[in-house]
C-alpha cells in the first residue's frame, strides 16, 4: 500500500473517493481494530503516506522521527509521511477546520465558544480557538469533571456565541443524536460540526431551523485531505480544488428526497431523476410495504393512520441513513415533524407541486377518497411542504420538461 487511512472502524469513511479525486493515487482503507494491529502496521512502515483517525492520533506519535510543531501543541497526528523509512507527523485537521470556518463565515474572535466533546479532536479545535482570538473557551462532556461542563450545565451558559462539535455524536450509524439543547442559547450565532456523515447532523439542522448559520464537517474533511495530499505528493495543489471537490462529491453522495401530494408525480419523476443523476431510486411506500409484509391499505385498515405513520418514520430513518439515492416519499410524510430532519440530513428536499385538478382521487390512496378531501388535504399540507423543501418543481408540463427542471434544481443545490 502506498497511501491510505488507518483507524479502528472505517465503514463510514469518505476518504477514499476524496483522495483519489484530488491526488490521483490509489487510496486504501485499513481498519485496525486493536492497538496491537496498529503498532504492527506502524512498525512495518510499508506505506508512503497515510492518514490516521480515531483512536490512533496519539498512538502514532512515538513512531515519528519528527512531529510538526502544530501537531505537537495539539498532541495529535492525523497525517504520516514516510521519507526514506522515517515517519514525519502532521495535523491537517487544524487547517481543515480553519477552512471550514472561513468558507462559512464563522468567526471566533472575541467570542465565547463551547466545544462539545473532550477527545483528540477537542484539542485541535481548542488550538484553533486560541489562535483565532476566542474570548472564552468552554468544554462540555457527558460526565463533566474538572474544567468540563456537563451538557445540562453547558445549555445554561446563555452567553455562548459559537458551538463547535468535536464529539462523534450524531455520526453514522447513530444519526439523529444531539448532545446539546440549543433553545436556551439566546446569543448563539454560529455552529460548526466536525461530523461529516451525515452531511448535516441533528445539531446542525436544529441550528439552521433557528436561523443560525451552521455547517457539518464535509468541507473540513475535503480540505484536510487536500492538505494531506500536498504533503504526500510534496507539491502545492490549486486551492480551488477544495470547493470543486466538495461540490462534486456532495452531488455524487447526497440523497435527493421528493415530497408532495399523492399522485403529484414523485415516483415517475424520481425514477427519471435517479437515472439522470446516477443514483439509486427508492420508493418509501414500497419499503414500508416490504417491512410490514402487507400493502398500505391493509396497514391503514388494521391499525389506522397512526400505525402507518409510526412505521413510515421508522422506515424513513433507516433509508435516509444511506446515500446516493433519490427517495420518493408518501404524501403525508410532512405531517410528522420528526421526519423532516431525517430527509434533510443527507441532501436536499424537493417539493413536486402539481395543480389540484390534475391529482387523482381514490384508488390505492386511503386518504384521497374525494375531490373535497383532497382539497382540504392540500390546504393543510402545502405550508408543510413549503417549510420542508429546498426548492419547488412545478409538475404542470411535459415529463421531459419537468425532469429537466428537477435536474437543474438539483445541480444548483449541490
Amino acid at each position: 500500500m502506498e497511501y491510505g487511512l488507518i483507524g479502528g472502524k472505517l465503514g463510514h469513511s469518505f476518504s477514499k473517493p476524496i483522495h483519489e479525486l484530488v491526488g490521483g493515487y490509489d487510496y486504501q482503507l485499513v481498519p485496525l481494530p486493536t492497538q496491537e494491529e496498529a503498532r504492527e502496521f506502524l512498525e512495518k512502515r510499508e506505506f508512503k503516506g497515510i492518514n490516521v483517525t480515531i483512536p490512533y492520533k496519539k498512538l502514532v506519535i512515538p513512531y515519528c522521527h519528527w512531529v510538526a510543531p502544530q501537531a505537537q501543541a495539539i498532541g495529535a497526528v492525523n497525517c504520516l509521511v514516510n521519507r526514506e523509512g522515517k515517519l514525519y507527523g502532521y495535523n491537517t485537521d487544524y487547517s481543515g477546520f480553519c477552512y471550514l470556518l472561513d468558507a462559512n463565515g464563522i468567526s471566533l474572535k472575541d467570542k465565547t465558544v463551547l466545544i462539545l466533546g473532550s477527545g483528540a479532536t477537542h484539542n485541535t479545535l481548542t488550538a484553533v480557538c486560541k489562535d483565532r482570538g476566542a474570548r472564552e473557551i468552554l468544554t462540555a462532556g457527558r460526565r463533566g469533571g474538572e474544567g468540563i461542563l456537563t451538557y445540562d450545565q453547558a445549555a445554561a451558559r446563555t452567553d455562548v456565541e459559537v458551538v463547535l462539535n468535536a464529539s462523534p455524536a450524531g455520526m453514522y450509524p447513530e444519526n439523529g443524536s444531539c448532545l446539546l439543547d440549543l433553545s436556551r442559547l439566546d446569543k448563539l450565532e454560529g455552529v460548526a460540526d466536525c461530523v461529516y456523515n451525515p452531511f448535516s447532523t441533528r445539531l446542525v439542522l436544529e441550528a439552521q431551523k433557528r436561523g443560525i448559520p451552521a455547517v457539518g464537517g464535509f468541507e473540513m474533511l475535503v480540505a484536510q485531505a487536500v492538505y494531506a495530499a500536498q504533503l504526500f505528493l510534496d507539491r502545492e495543489l490549486d486551492p480551488e480544488i477544495i470547493p470543486r471537490t466538495v461540490s462534486r462529491l456532495r452531488g455524487e453522495l447526497c440523497n435527493v428526497s421528493l415530497i408532495g401530494m399523492p399522485s403529484c408525480g414523485k415516483s415517475t419523476i424520481g425514477r427519471r431523476l435517479a437515472k439522470d443523476l446516477g443514483k439509486t431510486f427508492v420508493d418509501l411506500d414500497e419499503e414500508i410495504e416490504r417491512e410490514a409484509g402487507k400493502p398500505i391499505p391493509e396497514i391503514f385498515a388494521q391499525g389506522g393512520e397512526e400505525a402507518f405513520r409510526v412505521l413510515e418514520t421508522r422506515v424513513t430513518a433507516r433509508v435516509t441513513k444511506g446515500q446516493n439515492q433519490v427517495i420518493s416519499t408518501g404524501g403525508g410524510i410532512v405531517t410528522r415533524e420528526e421526519n423532516i430532519p431525517l430527509l434533510r440530513q443527507n441532501g436536499p428536499v424537493l417539493w413536486i407541486r402539481r395543480p389540484l385538478d390534475q391529482l387523482s382521487v381514490g384508488g390505492y390512496r386511503p386518504l384521497s377518497k374525494s375531490r373535497e378531501e383532497l382539497a382540504r388535504m392540500e390546504a393543510l399540507r402545502s405550508p408543510l411542504y413549503q417549510g420542508a423543501a429546498d426548492g419547488v418543481v412545478e409538475n404542470g408540463a411535459s415529463l421531459e420538461a419537468v425532469c429537466a427542471q428537477a435536474l437543474e434544481l438539483c445541480r444548483s443545490l449541490f
